[in-house]
């Protein structure tokens, strides 16, 4: 490979694994089905937290949530964490974000201020004037809002207004817009305004300045959705007919031999006060027969079904503007030279294990996450791998593609022979960490290809799921005793991956 190629990296929100229509016959995708035609798709891939900031901190750092610091929502990527943006400038790369950046949280604190929060959030003319350096990028195009949140604001809204949408309040919630709360499934927001056009437009605008000025660049096209609420704009609102789509459901009895907080999940007025230590919210510990966002009322039969229709109908409008970024690297004679990544930070529920959106739950549905890679002449075409991959691994092996020096602290591992098809696989396993309090909610995830396993931190229950047996995760063993060899094994391999990891920000360059 002599070329040094650009990256574009591009990434939903909160989408499972399994709704891409090129492998998914209930869904359309055209554009992220021609990259896995052109590309490699590695359906085993993995985020290393199942929610947004540890994830996409660690897309940046090259390192896990528990190492980066980001470790849950609500804290923030501590600006002297070293970026792979930096690497790529250092390296004489051009570097942007356009869309969700999610490093910093919505509340601002004197010791650790963020720029995503209020009342900066929504100061406009803060946002007119300021485009970056942050954390890596030297441009940045930036929103907070999914769907209608109140936390629209920064340089979405300013485009709303440059695009003569003075009205914009209107689509959104209080405070900040007059949107009706009680609104759901289909968003009055003109598609012509959506965030997906933004980012498509803001994208291709960048696309076409570093190739007019012929410089490589590394940029995130970084999408909002399918992350509830459930909204989305005519005539995606009702693209599916829910009756014709398979909506997944919770088997009796599957979490009789799960962890406490599995079961309370699962009633209608659970009490989790003993897991609560910072007073915050708790993603996922609620009742499950509720919506999360709102939790306007009890999930009917309709809802369960028209929810699923409304978050593939997001993933679909996603997908138009998807293949206009993609149609403009064709449109600039660019695509050969530019490697092309489609993941997203986290999966997803929709009813699997009865479960909505979110949280403590390790299943398949919410840890794995889609994965396509596209370089043409260099990574396989139409081609699956079952690789072990992890969003850590993102860093490393971007860096690795361009010939750059991979800093020693990255604990990532580079994939660049796995994606070219040179070698089988690098990783025989992945982890994944989910800590919302400090001790009382905290697990780590330890899979491989047939076995996961997951610990809680000073607690005797946990998970051992045989994915080759029981590719749904219906049926955990670790209380079985004809499993406890297994477990001691897999144990032992956990502990062996925790010691793996361990950063090194240095080498050895000495006996003393």
């Amino acid at each position: 490979m002599s070329r040094t190629p650009n990256i574009l990296l591009i990434t939903s929100d909160q989408q499972h694994w399994n709704t891409i229509g090129a492998f998914q016959s209930e869904i359309s995708t055209p554009n992220l089905d021609r990259l896995a035609r052109q590309g490699t798709t590695f359906d085993r891939a993995y985020c290393p937290n199942p929610t947004c900031t540890p994830s996409r901190a660690s897309i940046i750092t090259g390192m896990y949530p528990s190492q980066h610091g980001a470790w849950t929502l609500g804290t923030k990527l501590l600006e002297d964490r070293h970026t792979v943006g930096e690497s790529f400038q250092e390296a004489g790369y051009r570097t942007a974000l356009v869309g969700k950046a999610h490093f910093q949280p919505l509340k601002s604190t004197e010791e650790y201020p963020s720029s995503e929060a209020y009342p900066i959030l929504q100061d406009l003319e803060y946002w007119r004037h300021f485009h970056g350096p942050f954390y890596g990028f030297d441009h940045v195009e930036l929103t907070r809002n999914h769907t209608n949140e109140a936390h629209v604001g920064q340089h979405y809204a300013l485009w709303l207004e440059e695009q003569g949408c003075t009205n914009w309040r209107d689509y959104f919630l209080p405070p900040t817009g007059t949107m009706d709360p009680s609104v759901t499934y289909t968003w009055p927001i003109p598609e012509k305004y959506h965030y997906n056009t933004w980012i498509a437009e803001r994208t291709n605008s960048l696309l076409e300045q570093y190739t007019h000025d012929d410089d490589p660049f590394f940029l995130w096209a970084s999408f909002f959705d399918p992350h509830p609420e459930y909204l989305v704009p005519e005539p995606w609102d009702s693209m599916y007919d829910p009756d014709d789509l398979t909506i997944p459901s919770i088997t009796p009895g599957e979490h009789d031999r799960n962890p406490p907080h599995f079961q309370l999940t699962q009633e209608e007025n659970p009490n989790f006060e003993h897991l609560v230590e910072t007073g915050f919210g708790i993603h996922g510990y609620r009742s499950h027969h509720y919506y999360e966002y709102g939790d306007k009322s009890r999930l009917t039969k309709y809802d369960k079904k028209k929810l699923v229709g409304v978050y593939y109908g997001m993933i679909s409008m996603m997908d138009k503007y998807i293949g206009k970024i993609l149609d403009k690297l064709d449109e600039l004679g660019i695509a050969d030279d530019t490697i092309v990544v489609f993941t997203t930070d986290h999966g997803h529920f929709f009813g699997q294990h009865g479960l909505q959106a979110k949280g403590g739950f390790h299943y398949e549905d919410l840890i794995k996450i889609p994965f396509i890679v596209r370089y043409p002449g260099e990574v396989p075409a139409a081609k699956k791998s079952n690789a072990i991959q992890s969003l850590v691994d993102l860093a490393p092996t971007f860096l690795s593609l361009c010939n750059i020096a991979i800093p020693h602290a990255m604990t990532g591992i580079d994939q660049k022979k796995v994606w070219m098809g040179a070698k089988e696989a690098v990783r025989n396993h992945a982890l994944c960490e989910f800590r919302h309090e400090p001790t009382t909610i905290h697990q780590k995830t330890y899979v491989e290809q047939r076995y996961k396993i997951t610990v809680y931190y000073n607690q005797t229950y946990g998970e051992l799921f045989d994915l080759e047996q029981d590719p749904d995760e219906r049926f955990n063993l670790w209380n079985e005793p004809e499993y406890t060899e297994l477990k001691s094994e897999l144990l032992l391999k956990y502990i062996w991956a925790e010691l793996g990891k361990e950063s090194m920000p240095m080498p050895r360059i000495h006996h003393a």
